[in-house]
């Protein structure tokens, strides 16, 4: 009998410029184990297309007209927990890897990566694998950690003993359903302390929390 191939990931671009997705879509193409699903150049069309065409991993940008991708991530995360989300950006910045990591990413990926390694990062995440790059998730991650272990921020509210416990285990790689795992909890429950954690964190569309790591560093 002939060998049955696998079936190709289903992947949902997430970009407002054409030709990032032209982009994409033509790379994406020449690959028989990848197929693009759809394409979303808004917070609400992504939201809308990941809802209605279910795709195995997503492709997103960090900033989009309507929002965040970050704010897309979790509210899609809301409803399919079994999605998977890359973020594919020019940015590198803490604030935007470590707002990345708490929403539940899993992958972050500079725009710079070569095709073949995203391919790889594709069938990695959609194989249930994190490719949350340590050159540039290593100093966000330290900082969560530093923060998860009690150090005190200043300008930050304080977490409570549980949300301290979800913290140091994001900071320690696991994905909210290891998370949850670990702590009995549902994902929901996680994602809802992770959206908490966001605001008192101040990772959201501000720079507060990347300035106050930086300056711890210094």
């Amino acid at each position: 009998m002939p060998a049955i191939k696998p079936k190709a990931v289903r992947v949902l671009l997430v970009d407002d410029h054409e030709i990032v997705r032209l982009g994409l879509r033509m790379v994406l193409s020449q690959q028989p184990s990848v197929m693009v699903a759809g394409e979303a150049a808004t917070m609400a069309e992504a939201i809308q297309q990941a809802n209605k065409l279910k795709p195995d991993v997503i492709l997103m940008d960090i900033r989009l007209p309507d929002g965040s991708g970050v704010d897309a991530c979790r509210e899609i995360l809301s409803d399919r927990s079994d999605a998977q989300v890359i973020f594919l950006t020019s940015f590198s910045d803490d604030e935007s890897v470590l707002a990345a990591v708490l929403a539940g990413a899993r992958g972050y990926v500079l725009k710079e990566i070569d095709s073949a390694s995203l391919v790889r990062a594709i069938h990695a995440v959609a194989a249930g694998r994190s490719i949350l790059d340590l050159a540039v998730t290593g100093r966000a991650l330290g900082w969560l950690r530093g923060f998860a272990a009690g150090q005190d921020m200043p300008g930050t509210n304080k977490l409570s003993a549980q949300e301290e416990r979800v913290l140091a285990l994001v900071a320690d790689g696991k994905t909210n359903k290891e998370i949850a795992g670990a702590l009995n909890l549902s994902d929901k429950t996680v994602r809802n302390y992770l959206a908490n954690m966001f605001q008192k964190l101040q990772i959201t569309r501000r720079a507060q929390a990347a300035a106050l790591f930086v300056k711890r560093q210094s």
